[in-house]
Parts: structure tokens; sequence; C-alpha cells
């Protein structure tokens, strides 16, 4: 049977124990891999491995030895309880096995969970499960994951649902993170919150979310954007201690000015224009954004973008300058630009 949109998130949240099996295939080896585990352990348990009723195959193995399929689906366990025989990189060519295989299956023989890349639907392999009445063929696809879906991590991962502020935080992490990185990024926030009398709030995402800029350069843009002037001299020497190359800074001041430009020409205002940026900024900081973006306004964010091209522009002339100076010149002058009378 093939499965798809709410079919295919029913299966994932409680799989069939009593079919023969599933074929779960997708370009994407991670997004693949995380659906089998979820789908083995709802299946089996959390001790499986250990009481060796999950049995591991390759397509390798399969196609040197066909008979190992239907061998691991009949074999009795030494423990009690379900098993299953996983089937990695299942191709076309083992087409006639499983279909052996699943013409063979009876109740209490281990399911058959295979997963696969990316298969056409003139696959003979897809064509066999899809066709099947007993086992399952469900493509998994690089969509984001949907609201259900992360409530439903949320959850496994023993967290109360927040409210809909954080909640619009934790979306657009799913939205911009591959799947092992958000549910690491869960992992790491229910060690934080779990048994915790607060709610998640926006601080505790940011503690938990991978940090895409360095804290250092948050803090010079930060300096430059509220019109600090004086912060930067400072800021800056300890950034040219660390290393980091001028060019490296003007494209930070770049993104982060070109980001503040976007919330302030946003139809719904700047509120919702952070809201919509990607990658996504939380927290303490998005509230901070949202003043910079309204204090300067769309006409002074034009004037601070052409600043920052020239600024660029002179980096990557190839003729000699003093790169950390030119750099220097110019944050200087964004922090004064606030100043300036509004066009």
């Amino acid at each position: 049977m093939k499965l798809t949109g709410r079919d295919s998130a029913a299966y994932f949240a409680r799989p069939d124990k009593a079919a023969a099996g599933a074929l779960l295939f997708g370009q994407d080896a991670m997004r693949v891999s995380l659906r089998r585990t979820d789908v083995l352990q709802q299946l089996l348990g959390e001790a499986a491995s250990e009481e060796m009723r999950l049995t591991r195959l390759t397509g390798a193995e399969l196609r040197s030895d066909p008979a190992k399929l239907l061998d691991a689906v009949k074999a009795s366990g030494f423990f009690p309880g379900p098993r299953a025989v996983l089937v990695e990189d299942a191709t076309d060519g083992l087409s006639a096995v499983f279909e052996n295989a699943l013409a063979e299956w009876q109740d209490g023989d281990a399911q058959i969970i295979a997963t696969a890349k990316s298969l056409t639907a003139r696959s003979k392999l897809r064509k066999l499960f899809e066709g099947s009445k007993r086992a399952y063929a469900i493509g998994i696809y690089d969509d984001p994951p949907s609201r259900g879906e992360i409530e439903d991590t949320l959850r496994q991962a023993g967290l109360d649902l927040p409210d809909r502020a954080v909640m619009s935080d934790i979306d657009a992490l799913a939205r911009l993170l591959d799947p092992g990185e958000f549910r690491q990024v869960i992992e790491k926030l229910a060690l934080l919150k779990v048994g915790s009398e607060t709610p998640i709030e926006h601080t505790d995402i940011v503690a938990v979310a991978p940090v895409t800029v360095d804290a250092e350069i948050d803090e010079i843009l930060s300096a430059v954007a509220g019109a600090d002037a004086a912060q930067i001299g400072p800021l800056l020497a300890r950034l040219k201690g660390q290393g980091v190359a001028p060019v490296t800074l003007c494209l930070a001041a770049q993104r982060h000015f070109r980001a503040l430009f976007s919330a302030s020409i946003h139809p719904g205002g700047p509120a919702q224009g952070m809201g919509s940026l990607r990658p996504p900024v939380f927290g303490p900081r998005r509230d901070q954004m949202i003043r910079q973006a309204q204090n300067w306004g769309t006409a002074r964010l034009e004037d601070a973008l052409a600043l920052l091209l020239e600024c660029d522009l002179t980096l990557r002339s190839g003729g000699y300058v003093p790169q950390m100076a030119v750099v220097e010149r110019a944050l200087i002058r964004l922090a004064m630009l606030p100043r300036a009378n509004r066009r």
C-alpha cells in the first residue's frame, strides 16, 4: 500500500504491528535513517538489538545470498517479543527476493523494514510494496516538517508545548536545520527543560540553537546599529587580535543591515519582517533588531547598504589599502548615520 500525507504521518506515529513490513525511500539518507529508527523503535521497543530481535542485512548481502532474507524472517528468536529484519540499501535488483519473502510471510514472522534511495514511480521495488496488501511504501521527501510533526517531536522528548511565539522560533529552526541537527537541538532543549517548573522561553531556544554568527561580531554590529560609535574601536581591536579578517566583518555587517532592511520593508511591519527572516533570529536579539529596523527606517538603511557596498568594493579592489582601517571608518560612519536628519 502506498502511504502519503496524513496516512504516512499516522503510520510513523503508530506503525502497523500486524503488517508484513514497509519500504522507506528517499533522496536524503538522514531523513530516511531517522524515520527508519522511529519505526523500529515503535515496533520493537528500546532493547531489540540487545535481545537479538532485530536482524540487520544490506542489499549487498542479499545479492550474494538471496535466501538470507526469508531465513531471517522465519527464524525463531531467543527472547519473546516482536522481531524485524532491516534491509538497508535495497534496490530494484532485489525485487524478486522481497516478493518471495512477502509471499511467504505469516503472522508471527519478523517484519521486513527496507530502506532505499530515491525510487521513481516505475521502480519494481516500489511497485511491489505499493501493490502489496500487507506491506507499505512510503516516500520521504525534503519538505520541512509540519507543525504536527514538530509537536510530536517535542512530546517524544518529554517537553510541554510552548506558547505561540516560542513555537514560531522552534518552527523556524526546524525549517533551517537538517533533521538530524534539529533532533539534536530538541534533545539539548529536553536536557535543559524536562522537569523544570518554567515553560520554554526565547532564551532557552537561543541557548540550544546552533551558533551562526560569532558572538563578538554580533556585539560590534549591535554597537554600530545602536549608534554607539565609541564602542567600535575597542571591539574592533579585540576582533583583530582574534584574527578576524576585515572582509569577514564587512560581509557580516552587510548581512545584518540587509536583514534590517528586509524587516523594514515587510508589509506587516518590522516585527513580522524579522519573523520571516532565514536564518531565523531568536529571543532578545530579535527584539533588538526589530528596534533597530524601526529606528533606522528604510531610507537610512538604504544609505547604510550603499556605504557597505562601497567598503566591500574598496576591500576587493586589488590595490593596497589598510583594510581594517577602511572597515573601521565604514563602521563609524554607519554608527553616525542615525543622527542624520530624516530624508
